[in-house]
């Protein structure tokens, strides 16, 4: 029941969202170019894949890392898991900084990174099972030490930790100001929708369905980001601005 109450809400912020962002386009606020509206779908589509996955690890890692119920230092391995996301950001800083590197390109390896931290524990814990192991309940569930986990989890907080000040630069880059938070909410829809979906059923699939599901959305996502980084590149000579538009217009009459 409360998925169906999440999934109307869903849809009436989705039909608030989309009727916003057709008054804005009436207004001529945003540029309509087919190139410009394409990075922004692909940075929205980006950004939900990412905090989709982020969201669900966040629910999950625990069971993950005490998958016969045992007791795990909680206290120090949430503490890391922040220490490891405060130095990715403090990374991403550096990374900015320098103006040879442009965030299309990093981030793409960042998600690929991403996408191995969560995939290789699963494999791992795959490699040391047996055929006779799935069994009994105990099929999803990570074998892996606790320490090797763990690893894996801290590298991908780092990525979190450097794709949120990157995202937050390209948003600025491509997103109008006046309507970059009516377009975000509306593809925050989906992303919502999908983390209401795996808490409600959380029981009914195993952990390692949730995990290489996730890592699949954020491989996907450097698939997504290859193509920004294309595109940003070579804007097929339209203007992404809608300032440039009009200065474009009021040059030659100055001339």
């Amino acid at each position: 029941m409360e998925v169906f109450y999440y999934l109307v809400f869903g849809v009436i912020a989705a039909v608030v969202a989309a009727l916003e962002m057709s008054k804005r386009n009436e207004e001529d606020r945003i540029n309509t170019s087919s190139s410009y509206n394409e990075m922004i779908a692909l940075l929205g589509a980006i950004q939900s894949l990412f905090e989709a996955s982020m969201y669900t690890f966040v629910f999950l890692w625990t069971p993950a890392l005490s998958p016969n119920d045992e007791e795990i230092p909680h206290g120090f391995i949430f503490p890391t898991l922040m220490l490891a996301s405060m130095l990715g950001s403090s990374l991403a800083a550096r990374l900015m900084a320098r103006s040879s590197l442009r965030v299309e390109n990093y981030m793409q390896i960042v998600f690929l990174v991403s996408a191995a931290s969560l995939l290789l524990p699963i494999t791992t814990s795959v490699c040391l099972r047996g055929p006779g192991d799935y069994i009994k309940g105990e099929r999803g569930r990570l074998v892996t030490s606790l320490l090797h986990s763990a690893t894996w989890f801290m590298c991908f907080e780092a990525c979190v930790g450097i794709f949120w000040p990157s995202i937050m630069k390209m948003r600025s880059k491509y997103i109008p100001e006046e309507a970059r938070s009516t377009i975000m909410n509306f593809f925050r829809v989906p992303l919502n929708i999908f983390v209401c979906i795996v808490l409600y059923n959380v029981d009914a699939f195993p952990v390692t369905i949730m995990f290489g599901m996730c890592s699949i959305f954020i491989f996907v996502a450097s698939i997504l980001q290859r193509r920004l980084m294309v595109i940003s590149e070579n804007p097929k000579g339209e203007e992404r601005s809608p300032m440039k538009e009009r200065n474009s217009e009021v040059d030659p009459l100055i001339l």
